[in-house]
């Protein structure tokens, strides 16, 4: 699932006649949306103002995704509306996409600046350089070896905020272009990371998620060594924030101490999300995934035997190459029999560069949109199952903002979307809901 957010910035430059708009569209995961925070501050701090992308800014920042073809695709659409909007604008690609395939946005019309993840950093100096013609910038990202955290003050909007501890990834499953797209894994320094908590929790953020590309291996690269059970018990003692949150962790990642700390620590939050990928031994063999279905099954029950309430999300692919009508229904059935609450499904994409595109016995498009459809129905019943649950519970979320409806819209502790009537005044806040009925758009719940 792709998740997108648009800000704007606009550019306050000395001896010009009138300040340059800026809009940024930021396609994936929860590391670019850091980085996109990031590049806004930067901005921001420069002397830059936010405008709505529709508005049509003079300057477009598209940060990108490859994980799918359709993530490739909604990049190359963003670029074009941008110049559908303003055909006057500039616009300057980043992120995974263009690490990975910069000729094809450079061809694209419009683009001025193309420039690879590790580049992100240098943008507001690729901005001070006057330049007519077309410029790309794509660094050997696989020889870096060092991480060089980009700073956030504040996530503009948002109630949660996302710390980067990690980027890359060494891993080379057999259908995931993202090493070639981060490089290899790189840990940020544990007071690094200890330091920008303690600045997003004083800058109003009540809840901190602790990202990486292979957040689970955070450590094993410093000198000397550590890890995420380490990093965490450092945030707890030394730092007040009251909600930590991790995001994607492996399976073959989670200890029992990292879930013995979660057991009995308040502040970090009951919610896991584990990449299982296909519950068939075959198909994982396939895809370079070194675990068996039943210590994945086992891994589960263990969670929610430990914590009976925690969210635990799966992320699943469909229609992997060879994959079988048999494999298929292994999947299905081991979702069905484990205590999950949700699922993020991805229909296997064909990415150029990975071992899985050239696999053989590759699956028709509408086979693979037919078993992802089936999986994702799954994944809404096993979601209403777990939501139904809480009804009747008061639970603490965090005010995110309004939804269409007029109606304010949480996150609990355990990964529940929650929407009750409020006031603008909580956003940001944690306050206390009870909880009513279900509904697609969330729980719906009161004020307590």
């Amino acid at each position: 699932m792709t998740e997108q957010r648009q800000t704007g910035i606009s550019e306050v430059v000395p001896d010009r006649p009138a300040a340059k708009t800026v809009a940024i569209a930021t396609l994936g995961c929860k590391t670019n949306q850091f980085e996109s925070a990031a590049i806004e501050d930067q901005l921001r701090e420069a002397g830059y103002r936010v405008v709505p992308f529709e508005e049509g800014a003079d300057l477009v920042i598209v940060n990108t995704c490859t994980v799918t073809a359709a993530t490739d695709s909604q990049s190359r659409n963003l670029i074009r509306r941008a110049r559908r909007i303003n055909f006057d604008s500039r616009v300057i690609v980043t992120g995974c996409y263009a690490q990975v395939d910069a000729d094809a946005l450079r061809k694209i019309p419009g683009v001025a600046l193309v420039i690879g993840n590790e580049e992100k950093q240098d943008l507001l100096r690729y901005l001070s350089e006057e330049r007519e013609e077309q410029l790309v910038e794509i660094g050997d990202i696989r020889q870096r070896r060092q991480a060089v955290p980009l700073q956030v003050s504040s996530f503009a909007e948002r109630s949660r905020a996302f710390v980067q501890v990690q980027n890359g990834c060494d891993s080379f499953c057999s259908y995931c272009i993202i090493p070639f797209a981060r490089g290899t894994s790189r840990s940020v320094v544990p007071q690094q990371v200890v330091d920008q908590v303690k600045s997003l929790h004083a800058a109003g953020h009540p809840e901190i998620v602790l990202t990486g590309i292979h957040l689970g291996i955070y450590g094993l690269d410093l000198h000397p060594p550590t890890n995420v059970l380490e990093l965490v018990q450092r945030l707890c003692s030394e730092t007040d924030v009251p909600r930590l949150r991790f995001g994607s962790l492996e399976p073959t990642e989670i200890s029992d101490d990292l879930l013995t700390l979660m057991t009995e620590s308040d502040r970090i939050c009951p919610h896991l999300h584990i990449p299982l990928q296909s519950g068939s031994d075959t198909v994982l063999q396939r895809m370079n995934r070194h675990y068996r279905v039943a210590d994945f099954h086992a891994l589960v029950d263990r969670i929610h035997r430990l914590m009976p309430d925690a969210a635990i999300g799966l992320d699943v692919i469909a229609g992997f190459p060879g994959e079988s009508d048999a494999e298929h229904q292994q999947t299905r059935r081991l979702l069905e029999e484990l205590p999950i609450s949700h699922l993020h499904v991805f229909p296997f994409s064909r990415r150029p560069g990975t071992a899985a595109a050239a696999m053989p016995d590759q699956l028709p498009g509408d086979l693979i949109k037919q078993r992802a459809a089936e999986l994702r129905i799954t994944g809404e019943d096993k979601n209403r199952q777990f939501s139904e649950r809480f009804a009747g519970q008061v639970v603490e979320v965090v005010v995110e903002g309004a939804n269409e409806e007029g109606l304010y819209r949480g996150m609990s502790r355990n990964y529940l979307t929650v929407v009750f009537p409020g006031s603008e005044a909580l956003r940001g806040r944690r306050t206390w809901v009870r909880l009513e009925s279900w509904t697609p758009g969330g729980l719906r719940g009161t004020l307590v």
